[in-house]
């Protein structure tokens, strides 16, 4: 009896089995071989799942993106937080200055010096799949704060804008070499001042 395999969960295994090693290695010296030996699996057969290397590196993001994801809502659950609580939870990744997120910078800013380096469609539409779901976010604790008579309901422009400022304040960090947390937290604050209804 032939063995049945499911390959969407085989495709998660082997992403999780080479999570650590595409963290440390980076997207540039990466290869299929290690990520092969890393998962238990032959090189030919990481093409079963796999295109190619992005592939690899795009599954391994979506998995990282899921649990952050679920950290984040167990936060935000453990008891009724405000929106600007709920909005800095989720820039966690830039406000946190306990160094957590190190590796995961430096693979970061990686992605986006080949990204601006690149014309791969693939790329794009994989960074608009991950917009996509970070704006998703941003607009459910917005809306939700509005509904709830937190926020004004001029706080939908600032949708775009907050993950387009989170970018920003990621490459002050990157090329000026300094921590920004403090700044881009003050930043969050001034714009909730503003836009939380006064009671």
């Amino acid at each position: 009896m032939a063995i049945i395999v499911d390959k969407a969960q085989k495709r998660r295994d082997i992403a999780l089995a080479s999570n650590e090693l595409i963290l440390e290695k980076g997207i540039k010296k990466l290869t299929v071989a290690e990520v092969a030996k890393t998962a238990g699996v032959s090189k030919g057969s990481i093409y079963d799942y796999f295109q190619n290397k992005e592939d690899i590196v795009f599954e391994v993001i979506r998995i990282n993106i899921e649990e952050y994801h679920n950290e984040l809502m167990a936060k935000i659950n453990e008891e009724n937080k405000s929106t600007r609580q709920k909005i800095l939870f989720l820039f966690d990744f830039v406000l946190n200055e306990e160094g957590i997120f190190d590796i995961k910078h430096n693979f970061y800013k990686e992605y986006v010096s080949i990204n601006l380096s690149s014309d791969s469609q693939e790329m794009v539409q994989f960074n608009l799949e991950c917009s996509k779901f970070f704006n998703g976010l941003v607009s459910s604790f917005i809306e939700e704060g509005i509904a709830k008579g937190e926020l004004v309901e001029k706080s939908r422009d600032l949708i775009q804008g907050l993950k387009a400022c989170e970018k920003g304040f990621l490459f002050f960090k990157w090329t000026e070499k300094k921590e920004v947390a403090s700044d881009f937290r003050k930043f969050l604050n001034t714009i909730f001042d503003l836009i939380e209804v006064k009671k």
